[in-house]
C-alpha cells in the first residue's frame, strides 16, 4: 500500500508538471514594416496577461514566454501599436511574422503664450501663477516627482471616494481588482519598466490596466496629483502614482 501511494504521487506530480509545461510555451517572431518589408528593431512586445516583455533585435526577432489566448501589445515609435492574440498554430509552429504600419503625422499650429508683465517685481510676482507641488523619488529614477500621499487633501479625497459610490476613484478601484493586483508585477520585468520610463503617452498603462487614457487623468486628479504632474510625468511615474493611491485606498477601505 505504501508503494502504491508513493507511485500515485509520482504520477500526479509528473502529470501536473506536464500540464504546466504545456500551458506555458516559448514562441519567437519577426516584426517587419508592412510597406518596406524590412525588419524593425527596438519594438516593444508585452504579454498583457503575464506582464512580461521583450524587445526585438536588429533583425526584428524576438522570443517570449506565452500561453494560448494570451494577448500581446506591440508598440514602436513611429508605428501604429498593435494587439494580437496568441493562437494554437503559433504555439505549434513556434514562430510567426508580424507587420506594423507606419504612422502618418499631421503637424498642427502651435501658439506660444506669454505673461503680460509690468516690469515691477512686486506686481509681476503676483501675476505669475504658482503651484505647490510635493515631490519624492523612487528607485531607478534620477528625478523626483509628486506624490499624492504628501498632499494636504490626499487623505480626504481617498476617504471620500470610499464613501461616495459615484466617485470615479471608487468605481475604478472597485471594478479592476485583478488588474490592480498586478501593479507590482508590472515593475518587476525590466523590459516593461524600461519601456514605461521612456514613454509619456499613457498607451501602455491603459492597455495593462484595461482602462481608457482619460480615466488615468481622472484617477490621479482624485488622488490629488497636480495637472502639471499628470501632463509631464513619464508612464513609470504615473504607474507608481496609481499604485501608491491604490495602497492608500486599500488601507482606508479596511478601516
Amino acid at each position: 500500500m505504501k508503494y502504491f501511494v508513493v507511485f500515485f504521487f509520482l504520477i500526479l506530480s509528473a502529470t501536473t508538471f506536464s500540464q504546466v509545461s504545456e500551458s506555458v510555451q516559448t514562441v519567437t517572431g519577426t516584426i517587419i514594416n508592412d510597406n518596406t518589408k524590412f525588419p524593425i528593431a527596438n519594438v516593444n512586445i508585452i504579454n498583457i496577461n503575464k506582464v512580461r516583455g521583450t524587445t526585438t533585435g536588429n533583425r526584428g526577432n524576438f522570443e517570449l514566454a506565452v500561453s494560448v489566448n494570451d494577448t500581446l501589445h506591440i508598440s514602436c515609435i513611429g508605428f501604429q501599436s498593435l494587439k494580437i492574440r496568441v493562437t494554437n498554430d503559433w504555439v505549434k509552429t513556434k514562430t510567426t511574422t508580424i507587420q506594423l504600419t507606419e504612422k502618418a503625422y499631421a503637424l498642427e499650429e502651435v501658439i506660444v503664450g506669454r505673461y503680460n508683465l509690468t516690469g515691477y517685481l512686486e506686481v509681476d510676482s503676483k501675476l505669475i501663477p504658482t503651484k505647490e507641488n510635493y515631490r519624492y523619488s523612487i528607485s531607478g529614477l534620477t528625478e523626483g516627482y509628486e506624490a499624492g500621499e504628501y498632499s494636504p487633501n490626499a487623505f480626504g479625497k481617498v476617504m471620500g471616494s470610499i464613501f461616495n459610490p459615484a466617485d470615479a476613484l471608487y468605481n475604478f478601484f472597485g471594478k479592476k481588482p485583478t488588474e490592480l493586483k498586478r501593479l507590482k508585477e508590472m515593475k518587476k520585468d525590466d523590459t516593461v519598466r524600461n519601456l514605461l520610463e521612456t514613454k509619456y503617452d499613457r498607451e501602455t498603462i491603459a492597455v495593462l490596466l484595461g482602462v481608457d487614457k482619460k480615466e488615468i487623468a481622472e484617477i490621479l486628479e482624485r488622488c490629488n496629483y497636480s495637472e502639471s504632474f499628470v501632463k509631464t510625468a513619464n508612464d513609470l511615474q504615473i504607474l507608481d502614482a496609481i499604485s501608491s493611491c491604490y495602497e492608500e485606498y486599500k488601507i482606508l477601505k479596511r478601516k
